[in-house]
C-alpha cells in the first residue's frame, strides 16, 4: 500500500494582476512544509504538479525546505495539466457578464465567493460552459487520471502539488460526494495544506484531509491562510 499527499499551493497573489504567483508568505510556507518533511523522515518516489506556476513555485519551496542534500526524497516533477485549477474568473463571468472590480473589501470578497459557489454549481451541473474551461466532466478526468497513473505506476510515497479544485474533487471522487458537498469542501482548503490517501493498484482511501501539521504552533499561527 502506498500514500498520496496532496498538498494545496502555498498563498497565492490574490487581487493582484497575476494571482498565479505565490506571494512572500505562500513561499515561507512551502518551504516551511519541506522542513516538516524532512524532520519526519519523509521520502518521496515520485512528484506530480499542475503547470501552474503557483504550483511549481510550490514544490520548488518544499525542495528548498527539505535540503540539498534530500534530492532523492525530492525527484523532478511529473507536470500534468489536469491537476490545473478551474478559471474563477470565467466562472464568474459566465454568471455575470459585465466586468466586476477586484475584491478589495471584506464584503467586496464574501460576493466573490458567493458568485464563485453559485457558477461552480452550474458548471460541475452543465448548466454554463465557462470561455475556455473543460467541462466538468473533462475537469474530473483530469484530476481522476493523475490518481490512476499513482495507482498504477508506484507503491510508496507519492508528492501531488495542486490547487483546492482539484484536490477538493479527487476527495469528492473517492467519497462520491455531490456537487454542492465538493465545493463547500473546495472552499475550506487551505494554502499548503496536506490532504492523504492510502491507495492499491485498485483504488484510494482518504487518510487526512486539510491539515497543516507543519503550520501546528504559536509562530505559526499568522501563517494560516485560505486565498
Amino acid at each position: 500500500m502506498g500514500n498520496l499527499y496532496l498538498v494545496r499551493h502555498g498563498q497565492a497573489s490574490f487581487g493582484a494582476d497575476d494571482y498565479d504567483n505565490l506571494s512572500e508568505l505562500g513561499r515561507r510556507q512551502s518551504v516551511r512544509l519541506g522542513e516538516y518533511f524532512r524532520q519526519k523522515g519523509l521520502n518521496f518516489e515520485a512528484v506530480l504538479t499542475g503547470t501552474l506556476k503557483r504550483q511549481i513555485q510550490t514544490y520548488a519551496g518544499i525542495r528548498e525546505g527539505m535540503g540539498t542534500d534530500a534530492a532523492p526524497a525530492s525527484p523532478e516533477p511529473l507536470t500534468w495539466e489536469g491537476l490545473n485549477e478551474y478559471s474563477s474568473e470565467a466562472v464568474i463571468a459566465a454568471i455575470c457578464p459585465h466586468a466586476l472590480e477586484k475584491p478589495t473589501t471584506p464584503e467586496g470578497y464574501k460576493q466573490h465567493f458567493r458568485m464563485l459557489r453559485d457558477g461552480l454549481a452550474q458548471w460541475m451541473n452543465g448548466v454554463i460552459s465557462p470561455h475556455g474551461m473543460p467541462s466538468y466532466a473533462e475537469f474530473v478526468h483530469g484530476v481522476t487520471g493523475a490518481l490512476n497513473h499513482v495507482r498504477k505506476h508506484h507503491t510508496g510515497n507519492v508528492l501531488l502539488v495542486s490547487s483546492g479544485g482539484p484536490i477538493s474533487t479527487a476527495v469528492g471522487h473517492i467519497l462520491g460526494t455531490a456537487p454542492e458537498t465538493t465545493i463547500e469542501l473546495n472552499m475550506r482548503i487551505r494554502n499548503s495544506a496536506i490532504t492523504e490517501f492510502a491507495f492499491t493498484p485498485k483504488r484510494h482511501v482518504l487518510i487526512t484531509f486539510n491539515t497543516l501539521p507543519h503550520l501546528d504552533s504559536a509562530e505559526h499561527a499568522s501563517w494560516i491562510t485560505y486565498a
